[in-house]
């Protein structure tokens, strides 16, 4: 394998990436990218490239979507207001409609992308190859659903096949209803149910930042706690924080929050010593 044609120029050094092939070769990452880091086209060219990279080295990896502002730009056009209880959207049939729309187009470009760098994609989510059962999250919240099954073996058998499985956070309920779930929940959810090596949550965060607003690069669940506690973790953060939490203490052996928007970030964190983010482990 020639790994100075495979790796971009302003990657991890070469001597470590050889390293870490051997150390994941066998082990599976999901990786959650987030919506907000997508707006961005080179942000986005730059994830795709990442993606392409580690798969073309030989590692199994799962991908989930956001797609929050997109979802939000469509919803505008049709001037439909959404309200939010506890960070959730409310979403009734006609928002659940286009939700499900903007994301099954969302999860065809991400496969098309990948497929002009030669890498072969499948698309996941509830019109095909739908993976993930679904109930209802709480009744206020309309067509918001928590994943209560995951269909484990047809995921492993794409990545079987070298292929990415890349999957939208929507879920099938009871009689085939579409529900739109909150992207780290399915994230998390799959890594569970996967036993995943790693699961890495690409945000436009660097990761968990102390009291003095510096990077810590590694902590454990226990001082994660206290950090919520003393609210040196506040907001948008505490969700994500609590993905993290229910994902190392069932089986996921270290969860990476990183910045989706610096170059590379994905193949720092995986194939370098230093890592790129906050490593969260037990």
């Amino acid at each position: 394998m020639d790994l100075e044609k495979i790796l971009p120029k302003d990657g991890p050094p070469i001597n470590e990436v050889t390293k870490y092939i051997e150390k994941y070769k066998n082990d599976l990452i999901v990786i959650k990218y987030g919506g907000n880091v997508l707006i961005d086209r080179n942000v986005f060219n730059n994830f795709i490239t990442d993606l392409s990279v580690l798969n073309k080295l030989g590692l199994a990896t799962v991908v989930i979507h956001g797609g929050g502002p997109r979802i939000k730009r469509e919803l505008e056009k049709s001037n439909i207001q959404s309200k939010f209880i506890r960070g959730l959207r409310v979403t009734d049939k006609n928002i659940i409609d286009i939700v499900e729309s903007v994301l099954i187009d969302f999860n065809n470009d991400i496969v098309n992308s990948l497929k002009d760098k030669g890498t072969e994609a499948i698309s996941i989510h509830t019109k095909n190859n739908n993976v993930i059962k679904t109930i209802p999250e709480a009744e206020e919240l309309g067509f918001v659903g928590i994943p209560n099954e995951i269909n484990n073996e047809q995921i492993l058998d794409i990545i079987n096949q070298k292929k990415i499985p890349i999957i939208s956070p929507l879920g099938l309920g009871k009689e085939n209803q579409t529900y739109n779930i909150n992207g780290d929940t399915a994230a998390m959810a799959i890594a569970k149910s996967l036993k995943s090596r790693r699961l890495l949550l690409m945000t436009n965060v660097d990761g968990v930042l102390d009291k003095n607003k510096k990077l810590i690069e590694e902590i454990s669940s226990s001082e994660v706690l206290k950090m919520i506690k003393d609210e040196t973790i506040t907001e948008g953060m505490i969700p994500k924080i609590n993905a993290c939490l229910d994902a190392v203490n069932n089986g996921v052996t270290a969860v990476g929050i990183i910045n989706g928007t610096k170059p590379h970030s994905c193949l720092w964190e995986i194939f370098s010593d230093k890592g790129s983010g906050t490593l969260i482990r037990q």
